[in-house]
């Protein structure tokens, strides 16, 4: 079996990869029955040289690889038929922009495997880039903060070498004696928690968070049932709220009267409450100055992400009192951070990264015979139809 890793083609460029040189090497050593090729590309981090110095053949023609590995949807044009591909393939949310995407996936005979739909036997994602999402993203929140008040000016996140790097930054600004609430506790948060610890900012109690005041930066952990309550006042559960989310609403005020910053890195759930509304922000007693919506859902749970940001231009401010967008240094302006794509300003760490996850969970299947069915289970297209799992997907290829 030959395996490919193709040259990235969408716009804007994005360096990251599913397998470094070194990760190529090892799963050589690993599995000598297999061959492992990688196409041409002056974007990516990791250069030509670095693979063809290890040995592995680097070549513009990849037609003769069974299997091709991606990071970002594969322009229609560039697809090979009746190949296997896994990529970020953004139709699993019957996204309208890639619908001609899954056609032609479909119409050229493509095993399709979406990044998204590798689960174990719980259907929990093994494979994702979402730990450097939330690195990437808490550090963009200081980075925002010392903008808007003028405490100090640090580089983007994509000039530095790595989360150290970030960190290293990071530890040598004097912040004052701010609180940070963090959602989440999934791959996007403790990512963003690996900043706040790296930068010693002391982790509190939510009831502490709540009534006490510090002389130093702090910050809290909250989980779903911390920011979400049932509307008629009754027990709640995880179980329960994930059952029936539209008998819950928000109890995230309590939080937005006494945070300046609000790193947002939960999940969001269709049919869920909106968390941060505007009337939050539009409260005499709101303190947060700052969002960074690492989850950037636009027009969801946070009222002041109008729109996904850019790592060129990462930071809008949002007036609340005319729910739009203003100079980040109007008076009366928060601070938004949304940019969508953020581990592509980590292109090393993130490859490396996900080329762990990948010769972990997914690799071994092509030679143990799938045992634990993570291929069969991931598998969106064969033989030019919908697979079992993803057969509600075809209105959407219907276009109904």
């Amino acid at each position: 079996m030959k395996f490919g890793i193709i040259k990235e083609r969408k716009n804007p460029p994005d360096r990251r990869v599913v397998f470094s040189p070194e990760a190529l090497l090892t799963l050589q050593i690993a599995y000598p029955q297999a061959s492992f090729k990688v196409e041409s590309s002056d974007i990516r981090i990791f250069t030509d040289a670095q693979y063809s110095n290890l040995g592995i053949e680097v070549s513009e023609d990849m037609s003769d690889c069974d299997v091709l590995f991606g990071v970002k949807e594969v322009p229609v044009e560039a697809l090979i038929p009746n190949k296997k591909y896994f990529f970020f393939s953004h139709t699993i949310k019957k996204q309208s922009y890639n619908r001609k995407l899954l056609l032609a996936i479909l119409e050229k005979n493509i095993d399709l495997y979406d990044h998204e739909t590798i689960v174990d036997t719980n259907f929990k994602r093994l494979i994702g880039f979402g730990r450097y999402a939330g690195i990437v993203g808490a550090y963009n929140a200081f980075r925002a903060f010392g903008i808007k008040f003028e405490l100090f000016s640090i580089p983007k996140a994509a000039m530095l070498t790595g989360k150290d790097a970030l960190i290293e930054k990071l530890r040598r600004q004097i912040l004052p004696p701010i609180k940070i609430v963090l959602s989440g506790h999934g791959k996007v948060a403790n990512g963003a928690k690996e900043i706040l610890d790296g930068m010693k900012v002391k982790e509190v109690s939510i009831a502490h968070y709540l009534t006490k005041n510090y002389s130093e930066p702090v910050y809290t952990q909250i989980d779903v049932l911390d920011y979400n309550k049932r509307k008629d006042g009754q027990p709640s559960s995880k179980n329960d709220f994930y059952t029936n989310p539209a008998a819950y609403i928000s109890d995230f005020e309590r939080f937005t009267k006494i945070s300046d910053i609000f790193i947002a890195g939960h999940f969001y759930a269709n049919g869920a409450p909106v968390i941060l509304t505007r009337e939050m922000l539009l409260a005499n007693d709101n303190k947060i100055k700052v969002v960074a919506d690492v989850s950037c859902d636009v027009n969801g749970p946070i009222a002041c992400t109008l729109r996904a940001s850019t790592i060129a231009d990462p930071l809008f401010g949002y007036l609340p009192s005319e729910h739009k967008e203003v100079d980040i240094f109007h008076p009366a302006a928060i601070v938004v951070m949304s940019v969508d794509n953020l581990p592509c300003e980590l292109p090393k760490d993130a490859s490396e990264g996900f080329g762990k996850m990948f010769m972990e969970h997914v690799i071994p299947a092509f030679f143990n015979g799938d045992k634990d069915g993570i291929l069969e289970r991931a598998k969106m297209t064969e033989n030019g139809q919908l697979t079992q799992r993803f057969q509600y997907l075809q209105d959407y290829i219907d276009n109904k």
